[in-house]
């Protein structure tokens, strides 16, 4: 969010500030951010955000065309707000990275399961899933990969919603679900590997020091990776 990494809490964007983390102290830069988390692991890939796009401002190129220049091993998973699939083909064309298509921003009909390489995030904020329907509970529209976002678990401690990730796994068994919101330490990572994640979209817990370098060696190595 304006070009700094910000902590997410719960989908109150508003209230989210610079994050202050002991993994690079005094600092919220993205690329020092992602130079710390490399640190940590040599992490396959990145989740990000663009909080500009998502809610409706000017999308952080800079941003990503820094962290692409000096992390060129690194996949770039990008939700940048993408509305229209002329917005997408933009993207592609810029080629920063794979493209996270969010349910909060996603207008139909654009069914992600046309658009390539792309991933879908399904998105929750409370009770309420964020877009249109019946994008939720229609796996043909899907692409081969779905974050399941629970916004009310970011940066939460709250744990990870299980119970969704089970009734997904079984709406659509051949699909790869990635859980997002809420782990909070090695427990949770084997959780949702028994309940069938194929990863798990992390960040808290690593700047706290609840996951650190011996369970991400594990797990690296593990289905949920």
């Amino acid at each position: 969010m304006h070009g700094v990494v910000v902590h997410a809490r719960r989908g109150e964007r508003a209230a989210y500030r610079p994050l202050e983390s002991p993994l690079c102290p005094g600092s919220s830069d993205p690329l020092a951010v992602v130079e710390a988390l490399l640190r940590l692991h040599p992490f396959p890939a990145l989740y990000v955000a663009d909080l500009d796009a998502i809610t409706g401002g000017a999308a952080q190129h800079g941003v990503l065309r820094s962290l692409r220049r000096r992390f060129p091993a690194l996949a770039l998973w990008v939700d940048a707000g993408f509305r229209t699939r002329a917005q997408l083909a933009r993207f592609r064309d810029r080629g920063p990275g794979r493209a996270v298509l969010g349910s909060e921003t996603l207008a139909l009909p654009f069914p992600p399961a046309a658009t390539g390489a792309a991933i879908l995030s399904l998105d929750w904020r409370g009770g309420g899933f964020l877009g249109p329907r019946p994008l939720d509970r229609a796996p043909a529209l899907w692409p081969p990969e779905v974050i399941l976002m629970t916004l009310g678990r970011v940066g939460a401690g709250r744990g990870p919603d299980l119970d969704r990730l089970r009734r997904y796994r079984r709406l659509s068994p051949a699909t790869r679900f990635y859980a997002a919101g809420g782990v909070r330490g090695p427990a949770d990572l084997r959780r949702l590997a028994a309940a069938g994640a194929a990863g798990a979209l992390v960040a808290s817990a690593l700047h706290d020091g609840r996951i650190g370098p011996a369970t991400l060696r594990r797990f690296a190595c593990a289905p949920l990776s």
